[in-house]
């Protein structure tokens, strides 16, 4: 009898332990910080964009004028505006 529960003993003892894998780490969204201070245009192009800057009529080389805003947001910092 105390041959099994040493046996017994020594199994419970000497059992491997699980190693779990660590849980993965989820990429945290993009921050997106509030706008200060621009206001939503409307584009020749038909988009919307984000402006800091003020609106300013430019001659054009047909001799008219463009309206255009200013310090928008992405990669042209003078979009032209549909009227």
């Amino acid at each position: 009898m105390k041959a099994v529960v040493s046996v017994v003993m020594l199994l419970s003892l000497s059992h491997p332990q699980l190693n779990l894998p660590a849980p993965r780490r989820l990429e945290a969204a993009p921050v997106q910080h509030a706008h200060k201070g621009g206001r939503w245009y409307l584009a020749q192009s038909g988009h919307a964009v984000y402006c800091l800057g003020p609106v300013r009529t430019l001659p054009q080389a047909t001799g008219g004028i463009q309206r255009v805003a200013t310090y928008c947001e992405g990669d042209k910092p003078i979009v032209p505006l549909k009227d």
